[in-house]
C-alpha cells in the first residue's frame, strides 16, 4: 500500500514541476517524472508478492503467477512517453530558437 502513495506523491511532484515552474525545460522534466510515477503504478497492480514467473513449465504449474500484462503495455507506454518527451523537446529548441528563451512568460509577452 504505502508503494501506490509513493506513486502517488512522485506523480504529485511532478504536477507542482508542471503548474509552478516557467522554464520550459522544467515542465518537460515534471511531465516525464508524472509519466514514470503511472508507469510505475502500473507495474506494481501487476505484481504478486511472492509469486513465480508466468512461464509454464514441469512444477511450476501450480501457484500465483505474475501478471504479464501491464508489463507488456508499459513498454509500449515507456517508448511512447520517449517520443513524447522528444516532440517537447524540439518545439521547446524551436521556441528558443525563436524568441532566444526558455521562460514561458517571456514568451507569452513577445506575441511574435
Amino acid at each position: 500500500m504505502i508503494l501506490f502513495i509513493l506513486c502517488f506523491i512522485l506523480f504529485m511532484v511532478g504536477l507542482y514541476g508542471v503548474m509552478t515552474r516557467k522554464n520550459l525545460i522544467k515542465i518537460i522534466i515534471g511531465v516525464a517524472v508524472m509519466e514514470y510515477s503511472v508507469n510505475l503504478f502500473f507495474i506494481l497492480v501487476g505484481y504478486v508478492d511472492g509469486a513465480t514467473v508466468p512461464i509454464l513449465t514441469k512444477g511450476f504449474e501450480k501457484g500465483p503467477f505474475v501478471d504479464p500484462l501491464p508489463q507488456a503495455m508499459i513498454l509500449t507506454a515507456i517508448v511512447i512517453g520517449l517520443a513524447t518527451t522528444a516532440l517537447l523537446l524540439s518545439i521547446a529548441i524551436r521556441l528558443y530558437r525563436k524568441y532566444g528563451t526558455f521562460d514561458i512568460r517571456k514568451i507569452n509577452s513577445l506575441k511574435g
